[in-house]
């Protein structure tokens, strides 16, 4: 069971709470409040704000597994029934006859299992809005202290009757390649984990009406923020299925460059059964074989590896890349490139293309929130990975462009929006927020700033960062007490919760266990096992606020987005933009040369929107650096993505 610290929290400021067994902390969160306006929230979110008085459509829908038919149902808005089911023989153009007239919020069991067999037979316009069952329930378990139980609509319906819950169905690696290129196949993988007997609309009908109820029954406005990332959950689930569907451009003919100027020729089918490597990495396994002394190497093997540098008089606790940088030793950068191009080779080599590209496009299956965060996560072929020195093989169609844009800095962004400090939002108001901060506080000195505000944001206290945090606490207290806030209360046992009302997870059995570390008369956690794990934790809910309000934004961005586009007339051909790849705070657009320019302003606007509906009357911006371009390499023009992707492993 659990409670709020404090005064009840605004679904709109991340929040805490606590389990009742653990020693009760010093509530943080109401001195940070009360320094902050209660946020004005914009009314302009299509997906969850309505005239009121209006009733919203609703219409559940339960496709028959084996043919194009299945049963819509008329919905109040509270879930219960509007009308009797009506079968159709044809769903896709029942439905799009609807979409339509009415504009119903669809209501399915899970989009991921009913979407991606609409979208071939439904027109272009597609559905607008949906209420996804499978991605709303964690939300509510979460808030009722049941994080992590099962979300099917099997769960779902065997709590509502009392019956034993069923464990979710997991794909196994080998499964969800098979599932992700048989979207097509009559017998899908039955996810719904429903009962022998069990009617699935009956079912559907039920679970919803009481996911409606449980979230009218939180209070406010903790249910308003809840309501609009379920929505906004729901809408990122259709934009996960038409990602996969519409597909990433990816030319087959450049990636064979590439990976051939890179690797040399393709080996055999027979070659790579036998583990032969392609020519330049078996010569370069050979080089480095030979800077470690000459004696037969598997530089796949990290045993091997570190072995071998031991007998060099190198001593290495472990291969990763940032130890290897600091080795002074001719076989270090020769491992640091076999490592690459041996990544390039198994993840997205001719054995990846031959499995993911399909029809000139790269289709991945994308798991809406995958990650507990809220972030994306994807199943099976690396979409969220692909290396920036392959980047060059996504190419627009002939007559089109890529639009891509991303959200510089927006964790800082996200944690100026979040504290209301006005130092931080001063700093961030002329574009480059750490060289704001640099002015502002370190002389000038950009990487000091970076470095420091990382540091806050992600638990580094360590070295050189120590001093920066004591200046970012002296000038910026609102942002730093609010992270530390966040900290302690993961030190002490609790959990917090996004901008719109995410919550983490909560500690784990093993972590309760171990009893709860007590804090020392200078407030200071002890040095024993139990305090090393405490702080682990606080280093993760210091960053959870961040990192998941920052999903929130992301979230509201792709819904808008989404919507923006449906909105663009078409082209003289018909031809409409699609979005077509989205990894955390970045997007691409795949659009008709003439609509491009229609496309960046959508982009722009939907930035704004989504920083309006999340974080409400803020002076923060959201800034989307956008590019039109033929190639996805040439959108990447280097900057502090290149630093984070070379920082990867360094514990940022």
């Amino acid at each position: 069971m659990t409670q709020r610290l404090g005064d009840t929290p605004s679904a709109h400021h991340p929040s805490t709470r606590r389990t009742r067994t653990a020693p009760e902390p010093v509530c943080q969160w109401r001195l940070l409040r009360s320094r902050q306006r209660e946020p004005r929230h914009d009314r302009s979110d299509r997906d969850d704000s309505r005239d009121e008085g209006v009733a919203e459509q609703r219409i559940a829908v339960d496709a028959d597994q084996d043919g194009p038919g299945g049963r819509l149902q008329p919905l109040r808005e509270d879930g219960q029934p509007a009308d009797r089911p009506e079968r159709v023989r044809d769903l896709a153009a029942a439905m799009a006859e609807r979409e339509y007239a009415q504009h119903p919020r669809w209501v399915w069991a899970a989009t991921e299992d009913v979407y991606p067999r609409l979208l071939p037979r439904l027109p272009e316009s597609r559905l607008g809005r949906c209420h996804d069952a499978k991605l709303v329930e964690p939300l509510l378990l979460a808030h009722e202290g049941r994080y992590g139980e099962p979300r099917s609509l099997g769960a779902a319906w065997a709590r509502l009757q009392g019956l034993p819950v069923p464990e979710d169905l997991r794909l196994g690696l080998a499964e969800a390649e098979s599932d992700a290129h048989a979207q097509d196949a009559l017998f899908a993988p039955d996810r719904s984990r429903l009962g022998p007997g069990v009617d699935p609309l009956t079912a559907l009908v039920a679970v919803h009406a009481e996911q409606q109820r449980r979230l009218a029954a939180l209070p406010e406005p903790t249910r308003r923020g809840l309501r609009l990332l379920s929505a906004a959950e729901s809408a990122g689930g259709l934009v996960a299925a038409e990602l996969t569907y519409d597909g990433l451009p990816w030319s087959t003919e450049v990636h064979d460059a590439l990976l051939e100027e890179l690797l040399g020729s393709r080996p055999t089918t027979a070659q790579a059964a036998g583990g032969a490597r392609p020519p330049k990495l078996a010569a370069l396994a050979v080089e480095l074989q030979d800077a470690l002394g000459g004696r037969p190497l598997n530089p796949d093997s990290p045993g091997q590896v570190l072995r071998a540098f031991a007998e060099q008089g190198v001593s290495l606790q472990s291969t990763r890349n940032y130890l290897l940088r600091q080795v002074d030793h001719p076989a270090a950068p020769l491992l640091l490139r076999y490592k690459e191009l041996s990544r390039i080779y198994a993840a997205h080599g001719w054995a990846w293309r031959d499995a993911w590209v399909r029809g000139g496009r790269f289709r991945p299956e994308y798991v809406v929130g995958g990650v507990v965060s809220g972030r994306w996560a994807s199943r099976g072929g690396g979409a969220l990975q692909i290396p920036r020195i392959l980047r060059g093989a996504v190419v627009a169609d002939p007559g089109w462009r890529l639009v891509v844009a991303d959200a510089g800095q927006l964790e800082p962004r996200v944690l100026s929006a979040l504290s209301n400090d006005p130092g931080l939002i001063r700093a961030g108001a002329a574009g480059d927020l750490y060289a704001g901060l640099a002015a502002d506080a370190f002389g000038g000195d950009r990487a000091r700033a970076k470095l420091g505000l990382l540091g806050a944001m992600y638990g580094q206290t360590s070295g050189e960062v120590g001093p920066l945090l004591a200046v970012l606490r002296r000038r910026f207290p609102q942002a730093m007490g609010l992270v530390e806030a966040a900290a302690r209360t993961g030190e002490s046992g609790g959990v917090v919760e996004s901008r719109l009302g995410r919550l983490c997870p909560p500690p784990s059995a093993s972590w309760q266990e171990a009893g709860f570390a007590e804090p020392s008369p200078s407030g200071e956690l002890g040095e024993d096992r139990t305090g090393s794990a405490a702080r682990s934790r606080g280093r993760f809910t210091r960053n959870f606020v961040i990192q998941a309000s920052a999903a929130d934004w992301a979230l509201a961005l792709i819904a808008a987005l989404r919507r923006r586009l449906g909105e663009i007339p078409p082209g003289p051909d018909g031809a409409r933009p699609r979005l077509v790849f989205f990894q955390h705070d970045e997007i691409v657009v795949h659009s008709p040369l003439p609509l491009t320019g229609t496309v960046a302003a959508a982009v722009a606007a939907s930035a704004d929107e989504a920083r309006r509906l999340v974080f409400g009357d803020t002076p923060v911006r959201f800034p989307m650096d956008t590019h039109i371009v033929e190639r996805y390499a040439d959108a990447k023009d280097g900057g502090d993505a290149q630093d984070a992707e070379a920082d990867e492993d360094e514990g940022y």
